[in-house]
């Protein structure tokens, strides 16, 4: 459960089936303050393989990175704007980067500047989209060799 509308992994939390009057407070304490809720499954996946999350610059793959799993169990809502990540780059393989291509060639209006495609591993194996960020401001350039560089050169080619 997490809002709708938000930043990092600020108040967001994980619930087991049988913590619905916890998960039920949370969501009370959040819609008290004027905020839309969002609740999706957990998928068990990201807790053994994490996330693949692919950076495209001006619709150009980059870099990626591997998220690890980031909601334990049982700590209540993230407080801070993000919780501690456990973060390394990874190369995705070619079925994770034909996927994430697919995604950002279909945004409506071209590729922008900058975006990224989160995946995960469903249970038959098949890469799926967990999101697709386009307003995201960490594009994690510490873990992709040359990224900084693209991303300027591609804002530079925009400028014109």
């Amino acid at each position: 459960m997490k809002p709708a509308v938000g930043a990092g992994s600020k108040d967001a939390q994980r619930y087991r089936r049988r913590q619905i009057q916890t998960a039920m407070r949370h969501a009370d304490v959040l819609l008290r303050d004027g905020r839309s809720v969002l609740v999706q499954p957990y998928l068990d996946q990201v807790d053994t393989a994490g996330e693949t999350a692919l950076m495209f610059f001006d619709g150009e793959f980059s870099h990626a990175i591997r998220k690890g799993p980031l909601l334990r169990l049982d700590e209540g809502p993230t407080e801070k704007l993000f919780a501690p990540e456990e973060i390394t780059a990874r190369m995705p393989t070619p079925e994770e980067q034909a996927l994430a291509t697919r995604v950002v060639a279909a945004i409506p209006g071209g590729a922008p500047l900058y975006a990224r495609v989160d995946l995960l591993r469903a249970a038959d194996g098949s890469p799926c989209v967990l999101e697709l960020e386009l307003t995201e401001p960490s594009l994690f350039f510490p873990f992709g060799p040359g990224s900084a560089e693209r991303y300027a050169a591609a804002a530079r080619k925009r400028l014109g």
